[in-house]
């Protein structure tokens, strides 16, 4: 009998790992992608869960933030 190759294709295979925590870096002129992802995930929920309005929900995350930012960039000048 011959023995199997155990090597996969990766893109046919369910993954569930999980990458290394990456430090956050705050961002000069704005949020981060995880700070943006992170609230965007809020508003989801908060909406009550309804999949659909991700672009939505990322728009207003990242508006907000971007709000946030200039005001605190104000407040210190």
């Amino acid at each position: 009998m011959k023995s199997q190759n155990l090597i996969t294709n990766p893109w046919n295979t369910r993954r569930s790992v999980v990458p290394p925590a990456v430090p956050e870096e705050r961002q000069k002129n704005g949020p981060s992608p995880a700070e943006i992802r992170r609230r965007a995930f809020e508003i989801h929920i908060e909406r009550g869960g309804i999949h659909g309005c991700d672009l939505d929900d990322w728009l207003e995350a990242e508006g907000e933030l971007q709000q946030k930012y200039k005001n605190e960039v104000q407040e210190h000048h």
